[in-house]
């Protein structure tokens, strides 16, 4: 036998294992990142979805956080990654609309560095302040905001976080001073202490505080009201204002070339999730809704937030970083 004939036999036998491989998947445990911290929404529907698509997928899909930089560490790892399907984003408008507005300098670029994979669902942000701040609505909020320019504050821990204060102090005409923090969890418990005087974040973080008294809910950034919640107004019913919406979306990303036939499986998967009765009925308090897709679909509707969001900074005059 000549060498070519080995070589090329060789080749047909890498090629035969690479197709069985790839219709076989998954054959080992998926890492799913979230770049959030635990307790969020983000680890909260994460963790939720991983349970569901390892159970139809036959293989663990093993969660881990790594929290950061607006998303964006957790982002690069997955950037970075092996591309064949074992290394999933659980990826947010964070990570994958509004970082490259938000960001001097990403270390990937954000329009390449992903294959959209399934879309999850979205929750729209409640506006809550400390129950020490003197205002019972949104209205005598801003009120409150204009007499002392700069002296209230806010916090934030992702990007819909601050975007959706930005956009509302801007459409207001108001100025209050922004303070940065790690985690939804760690902002939540200095609201609560009175260390910042406002926090506007997702139902997951949110909710229990407002039912439970420990914060004062003022008014949801969905364009209507939500159902877990039907006494709080909109914002735009509070101020009167138009076109104020900003919600949270969650979707699954892969390093881009990630085969095709990998995609399409963690598609279907996502997608059965996001039937699911008990996932649904458990997030429903969190004002979750889904709307299953095809790859394609996200790839589109990613293109269209990545506007969106960057239409919002840009009126909002947030500075990059």
């Amino acid at each position: 036998m000549t060498h070519k004939i080995k070589n090329l036999l060789a080749l047909l036998l890498a090629l035969g294992a690479c197709a069985v491989q790839g219709q076989n998947f998954p054959t080992k445990p998926i890492k799913a990142i979230i770049p959030f911290a635990p307790g969020s929404a983000t680890d909260q529907i994460g963790r939720a979805f991983a349970q569901k698509m390892s159970d139809t997928l036959g293989q663990a899909v093993v969660v881990e956080n790594k929290a950061g930089v607006n998303g964006m560490l957790g982002a690069d790892a997955v950037a970075k990654a092996t591309p064949d399907g074992y290394t999933i984003l659980i990826g947010t408008n964070s990570t994958n609309a509004a970082l490259k507005s938000l960001m001097k300098k990403l270390p990937y670029d954000q329009d390449t560095a992903f294959a959209p994979v399934a879309y999850m669902g979205s929750v729209p942000l409640i506006v809550a302040v400390n129950n020490d701040v003197p205002v019972r609505n949104l209205r005598e909020l801003t009120e409150l905001a204009r007499a002392k320019p700069t002296v209230l504050t806010y916090a934030s821990a992702s990007t819909s976080q601050r975007v959706s204060t930005e956009m509302l102090s801007s459409m207001a005409g108001i100025q209050m001073t922004y303070v940065p923090y790690k985690s939804g969890p760690a902002a939540m418990t200095d609201l609560i202490a009175g260390q910042v005087n406002l926090f506007t974040a997702d139902f997951a973080v949110m909710l229990p505080q407002v039912k439970g008294g420990k914060v004062r809910g003022l008014a949801v950034t969905s364009s209507q009201r939500s159902k877990a919640v039907p006494d709080l107004p909109t914002v735009n019913e509070a101020l009167g204002l138009k076109d104020y919406e900003l919600i949270a979306f969650f979707a699954i990303y892969a390093p881009a070339g990630t085969p095709a036939d990998a995609i399409q499986k963690l598609n279907r998967a996502a997608n059965a999730a996001a039937v699911d009765k008990d996932l649904l009925e458990r997030f429903s308090a969190l004002g979750f809704e889904t709307a299953p897709a095809s790859p394609d679909a996200l790839g589109q509707r990613t293109a269209a937030e990545t506007i969106k969001w960057a239409k919002a900074i840009r009126e909002a005059k947030i500075e990059t970083e």
